[in-house]
Formats: structure tokens, sequence, C-alpha cells
């Protein structure tokens, strides 16, 4: 048997009809760049945040960027956040002159440890920005605290926690930015690059909104250097048709996790959903002893595994030349040497659960 990590064409063949009349309805309308589709997404996906305001952009990446500059992100600023993450998560605050200030994870959950956070923030400290990575939120209320008490921004790192809550609330709606990356492989996905940022700060909305575009007032009037960083019509056209079906697709990672859950053995590390939380699994991450040799064997027998993710960012070139590559983070670099993904999406099937798990006993023996 073989099983990809990842298989995004099963889901297109189940909304397939439905994809091809979103797509030619943009088609028709030539309505490619914003316009009418991505205005509709914005009002549907803040919706369902519960938010008031959506803003669709080109990618998640990009929506960092801009979330960045609208919280006041600029040259000799510091930023608290975690190695563990994707390099998007910090790679604006190069271009920007910003510095990450890396703090450790909870073992636990992998996600920022909010008792690691004081001891980090200086004066330069402007903004936190807890990552809430593989499906789960990072501890908000505990983290809003402490914002508070400093007075800082907080930018969520939502892209990968599409449905995710804390305390029943929605990622990114806790500080004041969220950004969401609509990568294809993502809880909700496009069939392209999207993001969006997520608000209920008006000021911030407008500003991403001019940001996204230009920095134009009109056609020919731009107010301030801006980007092009906008949501084209087809992609939010595609997310609007799959947004229906992201709750019934979270559904269905839960009750795989769940299976995984249930039948791997207890020597191996599994996810842990932390009170008040409800996971949506984008990823299932185990920690297994002698990582690579596990890697190897499964994709020897046909399991298509992955490690999200490998290399903590203070250790990477961009930041190993600076104070960053002595960061000490313990936690942090265990976990990268452990970690295994283990194939999950919402139309797995539970033949293929009990297959990989098989193979998990197998090569940890």
């Amino acid at each position: 048997m073989k099983v990809p990590l990842v298989d995004l064409k099963r889901q297109y063949v189940q909304i397939q009809s439905e994809i091809a009349t979103a797509i030619q309805q943009v088609i028709t309308d030539t309505a490619f760049v914003l316009g009418k589709y991505t205005e509709q997404f914005e009002v549907e996906f803040a919706r369902y945040c519960q938010v008031q305001h959506c803003v669709g952009l080109n990618s998640g990446s990009d929506g960092l960027l801009l979330a960045y500059i609208a919280c006041g992100v600029k040259a000799g600023d510091e930023v608290i956040t975690v190695a563990h993450t994707f390099f998007a998560t910090t790679e604006p605050l190069a271009h920007l002159g910003a510095t990450p200030v890396f703090v450790d994870i909870d073992p636990t959950t992998y996600l920022i440890d909010p008792e690691k956070i004081e001891a980090a923030i200086t004066p330069k400290t402007k903004v936190i920005v807890p990552v809430h990575l593989y499906g789960q939120m990072a501890d908000m209320t505990n983290i809003m605290a402490i914002a508070r008490k400093y007075n800082l921004k907080v930018i969520e790192d939502c892209a990968q926690a599409h449905g995710a809550t804390h305390q029943g609330q929605k990622a990114g709606t806790f500080g004041d930015i969220g950004i969401y990356s609509f990568y294809p492989g993502k809880n909700l996905g496009a069939y392209g690059d999207a993001g969006c940022i997520v608000t209920n700060n008006s000021e911030y909305a407008q500003l991403v909104r001019k940001l996204r575009d230009h920095g134009r007032s009109s056609k020919y009037e731009y107010d301030i250097a801006g980007y092009s960083s906008r949501m084209d019509g087809l992609q939010a056209a595609i997310l609007s048709t799959k947004l229906k079906y992201l709750e019934k697709w979270n559904k269905a990672r839960r009750k795989a996790a769940a299976h995984y859950n249930e039948l791997l053995p207890e020597e191996i590390k599994k996810p842990v959903e932390t009170k008040n939380n409800r996971h949506v699994y984008h990823l299932y991450v185990i920690e297994v002893a002698n990582r690579n040799r596990v890697l190897s064997y499964l994709t020897e027998n046909g399991v298509e595994a992955g490690i999200h993710y490998p290399i903590p960012l203070h250790l990477q070139p961009p930041y190993s030349a600076s104070v960053m590559s002595h960061t000490s983070l313990p936690r942090t670099e265990a976990a990268a040497k452990n970690i295994l993904s283990l194939p999950l999406f919402p139309e797995i099937t539970d033949e293929e659960l009990q297959y990989i798990v098989r193979q998990v006993k197998t090569a940890i023996k």
C-alpha cells in the first residue's frame, strides 16, 4: 500500500463540479484581481472567524509582512516568537530591519511557552507572534495578559490553524491581527498561493487594504508606497466554494487523529489537545527515537511521512552569523531531532490508518 502525506486530488474529485462552476463564473465576469469574488470571500471568512474584517491577499507570507508594517514594526525593533515554525514567520523582519527574538516551546504542544516570554522582553520589543502550529492554538489567554501588561502588539500566525479555537474563540481573533495562509495543502487551501489577514481593528484593515494594492487611494493616486499583494478572483471563488466544507473536513481530521491516538503504541509521544482548545490537526506529529531510521523504513514501505521542521530557525543561515546562534532553545532543538509527521488528510481511510500504524510499530522495534 502507498499512502501520501497529503492527497489533494481526493478532495478535488468530490467537489469538482462546484469548483468548475466557480472558476467559470470568474472567467465569465473577468473578475481576475480583487473584485467581487474576493470581496465575497472576505465577508464569508470574516463571518466564519467571527471577526469584523478580513483582507484577502496573495499569500500568508505577505500577510505577515503587511501585519508587521500595520503594527508599526521598523528597523531596530524586536519581535518575540518561536524558532519552531516555517521560515515565513520571521522572514519579513529581515526586510524591515527588525530582529526576531526566539523563545523556547512547550514540549507537550510544540507551541510558544508563555512562561518564557517575559524574560525576553526588552525596551525594543514591539510585537509577540504566537504560532498556532500543526492545528492547535497557543495559550492566548496568558499571552494576551502579558501583551497588555507590557503594552505590546500581538500578531497571530494562523497559517496552520483554520478552524482551531481557544476558549471557543477562533484563531486570529485574540491579538491585534491574525494571518492565514491558503497554500493548497492547508485545511482550507486554494489552488495556488493565497492568504489573508483578519482583525477587529478598522485602521489596520484599512491600511492593509491600501498596502496590498500599491498604496493607492484611487486608480492613479498613491498615498504610500505599497506592494502587489492582492488576492485574485479565481482563488477567492475556489476558497468560497471550499469554505462550506471546512468544518466537515476538520471533523474528519479530528476523527483520523483519534484513530491514530487509539492505535499507536504508548511508547510513541502523540499530539496532546490542551484544555479549552480545539485542535484541527493540520498535521499529526509524533516523536520517536531514531527518527531518521523510522522515516526511512516508512518511506521504503509506501508511507510518505515528513518532518515539520527539521532545522529550527535560530540555526538557519540567515541567523547563524548573528547573536541568534548563541540562543539556547533546548526544547526546540530536542523536538526537531525526534518529530515525525504521519499522513493525515480528511479523506484518509481507516484501512490506510491501520496500515500506517502497523508500519510504525514495526519501524520502532
